[in-house]
């Protein structure tokens, strides 16, 4: 599906999701709001990384990047689990590559149109 098509028909879209779910929702947007967090996210999805290799890949540091994580465990995004003495996160689950895979093809086909600002 491209920007230009129409909505998706697949789904029941008259009825509005509960309360509980449409919270829990924005908090992972707001989450994913973070242009550190949202690439974070994009490089656990496709595999399992410790503190400083995400720093390293980031060009952040160990104490920022371990924030970031924490802030994405407690909303759910992220899963960790001790291997040694690292600890090593990753994406909870396939939802969340599809998400980013979405948003980011979205991102891409708006640029393409000039709806949206050039990145800078």
């Amino acid at each position: 599906m491209c920007a230009h098509d129409d909505v998706r028909g697949d789904g029941d879209w008259s009825r509005l999701p509960s309360d509980a779910n449409v919270d829990v929702a924005v908090e992972g947007l707001r989450m994913l709001a973070d242009p550190t967090r949202l690439r974070m996210l994009w490089l656990l999805c496709g595999a399992e990384l410790d503190v400083s290799t995400l720093a390293a890949r980031l060009g952040a540091t160990r104490p920022a990047i371990s924030q970031h994580l924490a802030k994405l465990r407690l909303a759910g995004l992220v899963t960790q689990r001790r291997a040694g003495r690292h600890v090593l996160s990753r994406a909870r689950d396939h939802h969340i590559a599809e998400l980013l895979d979405v948003l980011v093809h979205d991102a891409d086909h708006r640029r393409a149109l000039g709806r949206h600002p050039p990145a800078s």
